[in-house]
């Protein structure tokens, strides 16, 4: 029972961050990809901030919640906006800012989550939500900046191995990008890695810079509020 009451405690914090954060996330590839001429996600009808167009029954929901109960990693992904790279004006270019655009769609929202944080530290003590409220902006940093560090792993199916798959020439970036059709393998490998600590040891440096970072750049904000 403590467990369960754990759980639903954490998903209570956790499900709107996370919500917002595969959402901006995958839209931010499909404007990105329209901007520079491929309509697919748009005809498609995935153009949309609402979660719900962008969740996958099993990789949003099982898949975490599984992992989760069983070795304590909630690891899971979203459905993938649809991008024709073929379509853009210059593919192997404009594939790295489509690839980027989540990422850096995950760290604007960070930043929100952090002026939230800092705003409610301005919130009299005795508004009944500002605790939950404030564990809810806290979940937001952490999601987004975990969101934004782990997709810039240069691993193809991940964002960064799509940026670097842009940034070779032509002939390394095809045997590069061929690295996708192991994704089922290279998604196990980083769960292994996952819960045996060493991609969050791996990470955790950077991380904390990131957090860092986002709070020195809400200085302006608190000496504004004092």
């Amino acid at each position: 029972m403590n467990d369960i009451n754990v759980t639903v405690q954490t998903v209570a914090v956790y499900l709107v961050p996370v919500l917002f954060a595969i959402s901006l996330h995958e839209a931010a590839h499909g404007y990105t990809a329209r901007y520079f001429g491929d309509p697919t996600a748009s005809n498609e009808g995935r153009l949309s901030l609402n979660p719900i167009r962008h969740i996958d029954l099993f990789g949003t929901i099982l898949l975490p919640l599984t992992l989760y109960w069983a070795i304590g990693v909630p690891f899971g992904y979203a459905k993938p906006v649809p991008v024709d790279f073929s379509r853009l004006r210059n593919p192997k270019r404009q594939m790295a800012w489509v690839a980027l655009a989540g990422p850096m769609a995950n760290l604007a929202m960070a930043f929100g989550w952090m002026i939230a944080h800092v705003l409610l530290g301005t919130v009299s003590p005795g508004f009944a939500m500002r605790g939950y409220l404030d564990e809810v902006s806290l979940a937001g940093v952490a999601v987004n900046v975990v969101m934004f560090c782990f997709n810039l792993i240069p691993v193809p199916p991940l964002d960064g191995g799509r940026i670097v798959a842009g940034m070779l020439p032509d002939s390394l970036s095809r045997k590069y990008a061929s690295i996708d059709r192991y994704t089922p393998f290279v998604f196990a490998l980083l769960i292994f890695l996952s819960y045996k600590g060493y991609l969050g040891l791996a990470l955790s440096g950077v991380l904390q810079k990131a957090v860092e970072l986002l709070y020195a750049m809400t200085l302006p904000l608190r000496m504004l509020l004092g």
